[in-house]
């Protein structure tokens, strides 16, 4: 019987290891939905990583198994294995493809921040600078409903879509306050939210702080996450493009209930969102001293 050519193994193996790797990485289920302009960049770039991933995966596995049953010990055999030294072309084979891997996904990965706005506007001496900013001033603000906590951060100088030279200009922009354990949003004309409410298809820049310890804000359907650190404001530029209610997460641990530091993301049409500002500075107005005070006489 005539034996198969190994070169034809080798073909029939690599155009199977290929399609299921494609098919892994192409057909993956593990996403949520896409609702920021910035998800579709983050997924390409997860599914390259996943494609490769799957591909080492399944060669490095399939040569285990295939050497376990091939070469293991035969009934009976007690002899020492052939001794082996050193496989020059092996060895340059395995370290020349990872260090090929690794530098391009990493050229990919910076053109993935450039295409998602910069990241780091003023460079190292400018991060290196704002290190020395006290931490964000805190005001206590009255209300109808009680006292709410504002904070009025620093202007932020990195994070992820920090570099308006790449991103354009924004059209909304909103202080993030975290702390133990809430989110608390501090919009334009004084109001004042614990929810995100940002337009659909609208550029959104976050400037992010943190009043006590580090905190990472994450919405996952925006593939999009930043630390929150204490004295050293972020920022987080986005353009949402579903409307829709959307999770926003702490994803570093911060604490005891670290777990309960939760609120949403509301994605408005523009009508929703001018109407939902428009309620809000009535409701959060301060009242009239004059009014308040003949109401007192």
């Amino acid at each position: 019987m005539q034996q198969v050519p190994v070169s034809l193994l080798t073909l029939v193996a690599g155009v199977l290891v290929t399609l299921v790797s494609l098919w892994v990485g192409q057909a993956t289920p593990l996403f949520p939905e896409q609702a920021s302009e910035q998800a579709p960049l983050v997924d390409n770039f997860f599914r390259l990583m996943l494609t490769i991933g799957t591909a080492l995966f399944i060669m490095v596995e399939g040569a285990i198994v295939i050497f376990m049953v091939k070469f293991r010990q035969k009934p009976g055999d007690e002899t020492d294995g052939e001794p082996l030294e050193g496989n020059l072309s092996l060895e340059a084979f395995w370290t020349l493809v990872p260090a090929i891997i690794v530098i391009i996904l990493g050229v990919y990965s910076v053109q993935v921040y450039t295409e998602m706005g910069g990241f780091a506007p003023g460079g190292l001496p400018e991060m290196a600078h704002h290190h020395t900013h006290p931490a964000p001033t805190v005001e206590m603000v009255a209300h109808q409903e009680g006292a709410g906590m504002s904070a009025m951060p620093p202007q932020a100088k990195y994070g992820i879509g920090a570099n308006p030279s790449e991103r354009g200009p924004a059209d909304l922009t909103v202080s993030v306050s975290g702390m133990q354990y809430a989110w608390i949003f501090n919009y334009p004309d004084g109001i004042i939210s614990g929810e995100l409410h940002v337009p659909v298809g609208k550029r959104v820049q976050l400037n992010i702080s943190a009043l006590d310890v580090i905190h990472s804000f994450w919405v996952p359907q925006f593939r999009l996450k930043q630390d929150a650190i204490p004295g050293q404001p972020t920022e987080l530029f986005f353009v949402a493009t579903r409307v829709g209610d959307y999770p926003v997460v702490c994803a570093e641990l911060c604490g005891a209930y670290h777990g309960g530091m939760r609120t949403r993301a509301v994605v408005h049409t523009e009508e929703d969102f001018e109407r939902w500002v428009s309620e809000n500075r009535i409701a959060q107005a301060p009242p009239d001293s004059e009014g308040l005070a003949i109401h007192l006489h």
